[in-house]
C-alpha cells in the first residue's frame, strides 16, 4: 500500500526555506519542545478568546486591553527564543542571553493584564512602575522587531520616538512643542493610543485566526490541492505553469497575510515548473512575485490590511471586501494576460501530454461547471435562509448535522478518486494532472473556505468569529479525513493515516499558525509606536505641508509624491505593518490636500491607494524582499527579478491613480447592473493597459502603437476626462443665494461648496466638500435639513450654525468659515459615449498589427520556397 501523507517532506523543507529565509532558529531539545508548547498555547488562547465558550461558562471573559497584552506578550516571548541576535548566532540552541530577554520582554507586556484594574483607576497618572517598565518595553520591542523583520521598522519607530522627545529643537517646519519622556511613556506603552492600539488589537482579534486558518488549510494538504488544480485547468495553455502559478498564488493569496511566505510556499512548486518550459529563472521568478505579492490586495484577508480598514475607515468589514474586489480581479486577470504576452514573445507553444481534449469539450466543461457552481451557490443561500427559520432554536445542531452529511458525501467523491501525489518540483514534466480528477479528490477542502465566505458575507459575523468557526471545520477536517477515507475506500490501494497522524497535523497547524504570527504580532505593536507619535505630536499636518510644497499645488503631482513616500514608507516592512505606517502618515495628507484642490475622495479610496504602493514595496528594488524570495528559489538575480517583477506590476501601480479619480472602479454608489458594465469595460481597458507596457498586442507594437494603446486604455478607464474638458462639469452659483440654488435641485443631487476657514492648528485654508440634496419642499427646508444657517458680512456669505449630528457637521463644516462658491452639476452626455472612439481607435491598431503579421508570415513563406 501507498503512504500518501509523504508530503510531510515537501512541508518539512518548506519549513526550513521560510526559516532561512527570515534568519529563524530550529532548535532541538528541551528548547524546541518549550517553544513548540508556548506556539501551541499562543493558538488556543487565540481559539479560547474568540469563541464563545468564555461567556457560556463565565470564565476566562477577558477585554480588549487584556487581551492585547497577553498577545503581545506571547509574540515578544516567542521573538526572542525564535530569532537570534546576528547572523553568527547559533541557530541550533538558544542563549541564556535571549532567554532572559523575552521573559522580562513578556513581563513588560503582561503588566498590562496584571495591572490593569489599577491602572484604570488612575488614568494619565504615571507611577514609577509604569514608568520603569515602559522605558524597558519600547526598547525590547524594537529589538525583537529588529531580530523579526530586519532593522526597517524599528529605525522608523525610533525615528518618531526621538522626534516626539526633539520637538523644540527640530527645524523650521518640523518643528513643535515637544513631548516628556514621562507623557512618552505613558502615552505609548501604559494607555491604548500606541503600542497597545488599534494595530495590535486587530492582530488579536482578527488576524491570528486567519493566519490560524490558512496555516490549518495548508496542514490538511488543501494548498498542494489549489495548486495542482490550477496546474491541471491551465497547464496546457501557452505559458501554463506560469498561468497555473498566478491562479494558484491567487487562490494562496486569499487567507495568506504574507507575500513573501506565498512566494515560498507555492514558488517551490511553481517556480521549477516555469523555467522547465522556457522561462528564464528571473522571469519565473517575478511571476511568481508578482502573482504573490498581488494576492494582498485580494480580499478577504488582504495581508490583515482589510482588518485594520474597519477601524481606520470605520465601515463594514463586508463594504471593505466590495470596494477592494473588482481592482484585485482586474488586476489578476491582467497578470494571467501578462504571462501570456510573455509566451508568445519567447515563442512557447501549448503544452500537448497525453490525450488533448477539443476546445469545444472544455468550453463546455467550462461552462458546465460554472453553472455548477452558480446552482449550489443559489441552492446553499436559498435553501439555507429557508431552513434557518424552519429549525427555530435547534438551527446550530441542524446547521451542523447539514456540514457533517456535507463532508461525508464530499469525502466518499474524494476516496473514489486517486489521492494526489505529493509535491515534486523536480520531476519531468510528462504529464498533466486530470483536472476532473483533481477536483473530485479535494472538494471537502472548499467547505472550511465556504463556512468563512457564509459567516463573513451571509451571517455578517465578526471577521474573528467568522475565521473561528471556520478553524473549528478545518480542525474536524484534518482530525478525522484520513481514517474517514480510508474506511471510505474499498480497494485497500492507499492508507491515507490514522487519527494519530491527524491529531499531529493539528497539532502542528497551531503550532505554524502561532510561528506565522510572531512577526505581524511584532510588527502591528511596533507599528503603534509610529501611530502614537503621530496622534501626540500632530506630524500628519506637517507631512501634509511638506507634500503641499513639493508638488506646488498640482494634484497629480501630490499623488505621485504619496506613492512614492509610500514606496519608501513600505521598503523592509512586511503587509501588515506597511499598511499601518503609510496610511497614518500619508492618508490624511491626501485627503486634505484633495480636498484644498477641489477634489472630494472617499476615505476607502485614500486608503487603498497608500496600501496598494505600500505592497508594491515588496517587489521594488532594491528592499524588494519577495524578489529576493523567489530568487532564492529560481536561482536568478534578486535585482533582475525584482525589476521583471515591477515591469509586471505596473497594472497594479496604475490603479490606485485610477480609482483615486474615478470611484466607479471601487464600486461605491454603483448599482448592480453598472457594476457589471464597469468590472467588463476596465478589464478591457486593463488588458489593453497590460499589452502596451508589455509592447505586444498581435505582434510586438510600435512607439506610435504603444501610446495609442496607452490613449485607449485611459479614455476606456476614464472617459469623463474627456467630457469634462469638452463641457464644464459644474456650474457656479452664489453662496448668498443658497436657498434659491437648492430650490430646483433634486433629492440625491451632489452639491459642492468651497470652503474657506482655519484648520486644526489655526491655519487659513480653503477646501471643497460635498453634500448630498436632502428631501425637502423648498430650497430654505432642505437647506435646513442639511443642518445649515448662514448670513451675510457685506458680498461675503458666512456659516452662522450648523447643526448637531447634521450633514454640514459630518462634512466639516463650522461656524464662521466662509462659503467662496457653491457649484451644481451641469448638463453633459454620458461619459460613455466616449468609449466609442476608444474602440475605433484599438480596432484600428489591431488592424495595423493584423497587417504586419500578414506581411512578416508571407515574408518568410516567400523565404523559405526561395
Amino acid at each position: 500500500m501507498d503512504k500518501t501523507n509523504s508530503a510531510s517532506d515537501v512541508e518539512l523543507s518548506t519549513e526550513e526555506l521560510i526559516a532561512q529565509d527570515v534568519g529563524a532558529r530550529l532548535p532541538t531539545g528541551l528548547m524546541e519542545k518549550t517553544i513548540t508548547g508556548l506556539a501551541l498555547l499562543w493558538s488556543l488562547f487565540q481559539l479560547w478568546i474568540a469563541s464563545p465558550l468564555p461567556f457560556l461558562f463565565g470564565f476566562g471573559v477577558l477585554n480588549d486591553t487584556e487581551t492585547r497584552a497577553i498577545h503581545l506578550g506571547f509574540a515578544l516571548l516567542l521573538a526572542f527564543l525564535v530569532f537570534p541576535a546576528f547572523k553568527r548566532s547559533p541557530r541550533d540552541r538558544v542563549p541564556a542571553f535571549d532567554i532572559m530577554l523575552g521573559v522580562i520582554a513578556c513581563a513588560t507586556s503582561l503588566y498590562l493584564y496584571v495591572m490593569y484594574e489599577a491602572l484604570a483607576l488612575r488614568p494619565g497618572s504615571l507611577t514609577t512602575s509604569d514608568f520603569v517598565v515602559a522605558l524597558i518595553g519600547l526598547p525590547l520591542l524594537l529589538e525583537a522587531a529588529r531580530r523579526v523583520l530586519g532593522p526597517v521598522l524599528p529605525l522608523i519607530a525610533l525615528t518618531f520616538i526621538v522626534y516626539s522627545l526633539a520637538g523644540p529643537w527640530m527645524p523650521g517646519l518640523l518643528a513643535h512643542r515637544g513631548v516628556q519622556l514621562s507623557a512618552l511613556a505613558n502615552h505609548q506603552w501604559i494607555t491604548t493610543e500606541g503600542v497597545f492600539g488599534i494595530a495590535l488589537g486587530v492582530s488579536t482579534s482578527f488576524v491570528f485566526l486567519f493566519v490560524l486558518f490558512g496555516a490549518l488549510l495548508e496542514r490538511a494538504r488543501a494548498g498542494h490541492y489549489f495548486i495542482q488544480l490550477a496546474f491541471s485547468m491551465l497547464g496546457h495553455l501557452r505559458g501554463g505553469p506560469a498561468k497555473a502559478a498566478v491562479v494558484a498564488s491567487g487562490l494562496t493569496g486569499l487567507i495568506s497575510g504574507s507575500s513573501i511566505a506565498n512566494v515560498v510556499t507555492t514558488g517551490t512548486f511553481t517556480i521549477p515548473m516555469m523555467r522547465k518550459v522556457g522561462f528564464s529563472a528571473e522571469k519565473a521568478g517575478a511571476v511568481e512575485v508578482a502573482s504573490s505579492v498581488n494576492g494582498q490586495i485580494m480580499p478577504p484577508v488582504m495581508g490583515a490590511a482589510a482588518f485594520l480598514m474597519v477601524e481606520y475607515v470605520g465601515i463594514p468589514y463586508v463594504e471593505i471586501i466590495k470596494h477592494a474586489f473588482l481592482p484585485a480581479a482586474i488586476s489578476y486577470i491582467a497578470l494571467l494576460y501578462i504571462v501570456h504576452l510573455e509566451a508568445l514573445k519567447l515563442g512557447m507553444q501549448p503544452i500537448e501530454l497525453g490525450s488533448k481534449k477539443p476546445w469545444l469539450a472544455r468550453l463546455t466543461g467550462f461552462a458546465f461547471g460554472a453553472t455548477l457552481l452558480c446552482l449550489i451557490s443559489v441552492v446553499t443561500y436559498y435553501g439555507l435562509g429557508w431552513l434557518k427559520p424552519l429549525l427555530g432554536e435547534y438551527v446550530l445542531p441542524g446547521m451542523a448535522l447539514l456540514l457533517s452529511v456535507v463532508y461525508l458525501l464530499l469525502l466518499k467523491v474524494a476516496a473514489s478518486n486517486e489521492p494526489l501525489p505529493a509535491e515534486d518540483p523536480d520531476a519531468p514534466l510528462e504529464s498533466l494532472p486530470d483536472t476532473r480528477a483533481v477536483l473530485l479528490s479535494g472538494l471537502h477542502y472548499l467547505l472550511p473556505v465556504v463556512v468563512l465566505v457564509w459567516c463573513l458575507m451571509v451571517e455578517r459575523l465578526s471577521p474573528g468569529l467568522s475565521a473561528f468557526w471556520g478553524s473549528v471545520i478545518l480542525v474536524v477536517i484534518v482530525l478525522t479525513q484520513r481514517p474517514l477515507l480510508n474506511w471510505m475506500r474499498t480497494d485497500n490501494a492507499h492508507d491515507y493515516g490514522s487519527v494519530k497522524d491527524g491529531c499531529i497535523d493539528v497539532v502542528e497547524g497551531l503550532i505554524a499558525g502561532a510561528r506565522n504570527m510572531i512577526g505581524i504580532g511584532i510588527a502591528t505593536a511596533t507599528a503603534g509606536i509610529i501611530v502614537g507619535a503621530v496622534s501626540q505630536t500632530g506630524v500628519g499636518l506637517v507631512l501634509a505641508d511638506l507634500v503641499e510644497m513639493l508638488s506646488m499645488g498640482n494634484l497629480l503631482l501630490m499623488l505621485l509624491l504619496a506613492a512614492v513616500l509610500s514606496l519608501i514608507l513600505g521598503m523592509g516592512l512586511p503587509t501588515t505593518a506597511n499598511y499601518i505606517v503609510v496610511s497614518s502618515l500619508l492618508a490624511p495628507v491626501i485627503v486634505a490636500l484633495s480636498q484644498q484642490h477641489g477634489l472630494i475622495v472617499p476615505l476607502i479610496a485614500v486608503h487603498l491607494f497608500v496600501f496598494y504602493f505600500g505592497i508594491m514595496a515588496d517587489v521594488t528594488p532594491p528592499v524588494g524582499l519577495a524578489s529576493f524570495a523567489a530568487a532564492a528559489v529560481s536561482k536568478g538575480s534578486p535585482i533582475k527579478t525584482g525589476i521583471t517583477a515591477f515591469y509586471y506590476s505596473l497594472r497594479t501601480a496604475a490603479l490606485p491613480f485610477l480609482f483615486i479619480f474615478n470611484t466607479d472602479l471601487l464600486l461605491i454608489d454603483v448599482s448592480f447592473g453598472h457594476g457589471i458594465i464597469v468590472f467588463i469595460s476596465a478589464t478591457i481597458a486593463m488588458l489593453i493597459f497590460a499589452a502596451a507596457t508589455q509592447g505586444w498586442l498581435v505582434v510586438r507594437s510600435r512607439w506610435y502603437e504603444t501610446i495609442l494603446l496607452l490613449l485607449v486604455s485611459f479614455t476606456i478607464f476614464r472617459p469623463s476626462f474627456w467630457v469634462d474638458l469638452m463641457i464644464e462639469p459644474y456650474q457656479s452659483n452664489s453662496p448668498a443665494q443658497l436657498a434659491y440654488t437648492l430650490e430646483p435641485l433634486d433629492e440625491g443631487t451632489p452639491l459642492r461648496m468651497r470652503i474657506r476657514g482655519e484648520d486644526a492648528v489655526g491655519k487659513m485654508r480653503e477646501f471643497s466638500v460635498v453634500l448630498s440634496v436632502p428631501a425637502g419642499e423648498s430650497g430654505q427646508e432642505k437647506l435646513d435639513n442639511i443642518g445649515l444657517e448662514t448670513y451675510q458680512d457685506g458680498d461675503k456669505t458666512y456659516i452662522d450654525i450648523v447643526g448637531f449630528s447634521s450633514p454640514a457637521e459630518a462634512a466639516g463644516l463650522v461656524f464662521d468659515q466662509q462659503i467662496l462658491d457653491v457649484r451644481t452639476p451641469a448638463e453633459q452626455f454620458r461619459k460613455e459615449f466616449m468609449w466609442i472612439p476608444a474602440m475605433a481607435l484599438f480596432g484600428f491598431v489591431v488592424w495595423l498589427q493584423l497587417r504586419r503579421r500578414r506581411y512578416d508570415i508571407a515574408s518568410s513563406k516567400s523565404h523559405v520556397s526561395i
